[in-house]
Formats: structure tokens, C-alpha cells, sequence
């Protein structure tokens, strides 16, 4: 099973957050079916993190994109910016790690 089958999923949300641009984090892509798949594959095409949560995303699918996300679900978005936060951390880690060692 590859990386884009291990995703494949009903429905997908991108989000995207731009302190300059926007006081909250917005949807920048969403779809469901075919749309969801590509929307998946281009996240792993460009190693942007993808964090599952179905119940988040069945919310998050009912805003358009380019809305932001309201203060009700400021909490459930923070945590998987923060989870991606970690990865980023973790993966510029381990870029230095084979930088020395190699």
C-alpha cells in the first residue's frame, strides 16, 4: 500500500494559517471523493502533514474556502497545528542529525 492509499478518504480539508493575512486559520481546499484524493496527494507530493480527525473534517466541510475557522473550533484546529508544529520540529531534527553524521 502506498502513501496516497493509505489516505485515501471520503472527505478532505486543508487549512492554512497566515497571521498577516487573517486573525484565525482559513480552509484553503476542500472536497470529497476524487477531489478529496487529490487534494491528499498533493499535500504528500509537497510533505505537508496530514493529520486524520473525521469528525473534524465533516465540520470543517461545511465552511467554504477562504472562511475562517470559527472560535467554537479554534481548540480542535490548534491541536493539529501544534501536531504539525511538532513534525516540522522533528524533521528539521532529524535533517541536522544526518547532516552531522553524514
Amino acid at each position: 500500500m502506498n502513501k496516497t492509499e493509505k489516505y485515501q478518504r471520503k472527505e478532505a480539508v486543508a487549512l492554512s494559517y497566515r497571521p498577516e493575512n487573517h486573525d484565525a486559520p482559513t480552509i484553503t481546499a476542500k472536497g470529497k471523493g476524487k477531489i478529496a484524493e487529490a487534494i491528499v496527494s498533493k499535500a504528500l507530493e509537497n510533505d505537508i502533514p496530514i493529520q486524520e480527525d473525521a469528525s473534524l473534517v465533516e465540520l470543517l466541510g461545511k465552511l467554504e474556502i477562504n472562511d475562517s475557522i470559527p472560535d467554537e473550533l479554534y481548540q480542535a484546529v490548534a491541536e493539529v497545528f501544534a501536531f504539525v508544529y511538532r513534525l516540522d520540529q522533528d524533521t528539521q531534527q532529524n535533517k541536522k542529525t544526518r547532516k552531522i553524521d553524514g
